[in-house]
């Protein structure tokens, strides 16, 4: 059921919805209809309508004979987003680190206590989605609309391969600590150290996502909540 809030209820179905087949619930190759999402949320047809119509403009749904099918993201569509965060997210986190406000600097902070304390829990869901918001800190901080609005989406794509790899690997706790040492570098506005880890924790977060694809068939795997 979705909760009402002060954005439009397209936007939370829409929100939803997305949440929903980037994470897996709904599967690569599933049908959903306008009928069964209506009432799997408890709203009318018309924001349902109104989301999947961006949903499809995403390429994250399609049209097919047999009705609306989920397309969702790929093996091959992860390789081409990690390329995209290589040339750009390194220059993002640079800037980030130049302008970085102390509120931002702040929610960086405990954002990593937080990862720290569900990744000894082992808690891989918690640590991606607060992995998802150390990098939307990034991304917000580096004074950038442009950067924030081509990385934001790039990494929320990724949700269901970035959870499995920290749930299915020693990742989740090499992975906090990377964020440990960016902020670190962020914090000391040190631009050079800041390129170097943050290329190094792209690089280790695709060789991870690509390890486990391989062994656990990702592109069908699943998430409950």
């Amino acid at each position: 059921m979705i909760e009402y809030k002060t954005v439009s209820l397209a936007d939370q179905v829409y929100d939803t919805l997305e949440y929903n087949i980037l994470t897996g619930v709904y599967a690569c190759g599933e049908i959903i209809s306008e009928t069964r999402l209506s009432e799997e949320l408890g709203v009318s047809r018309t924001p349902i309508r109104e989301a999947m119509s961006r949903l499809q403009h995403e390429k994250l749904i399609k049209e097919s004979p047999n009705g609306t099918v989920v397309v969702g993201v790929t093996e091959k569509d992860v390789k081409d987003l990690f390329e995209v965060k290589r040339r750009i997210e390194v220059i993002a986190t640079r800037r980030a680190a130049e302008n970085i406000s102390p509120e931002g600097l702040k929610a960086l902070k405990d954002n990593i206590e937080q990862q720290e304390f569900f990744a000894q829990k082992g808690d891989a869901i918690k640590v991606r989605d607060l992995d998802t918001e150390f990098h939307d800190i990034i991304y917000k901080e580096c004074g950038s609309t442009t950067f924030e609005s081509i990385l934001s989406p790039i990494h929320h794509k990724m949700m269901k391969y970035r959870r499995i790899s920290l749930e299915k690997s020693k990742r989740i706790m090499a992975s906090v600590a990377e964020h440990k040492a960016l902020y670190n570098a962020i914090a000391e506005k040190d631009g050079d150290k800041v390129d170097t880890l943050m290329l190094v924790h792209i690089d280790h977060a695709y060789n991870s996502i690509m390890e486990v694809s391989g062994q656990y068939g990702t592109d069908n795997s699943t998430e409950n909540h």
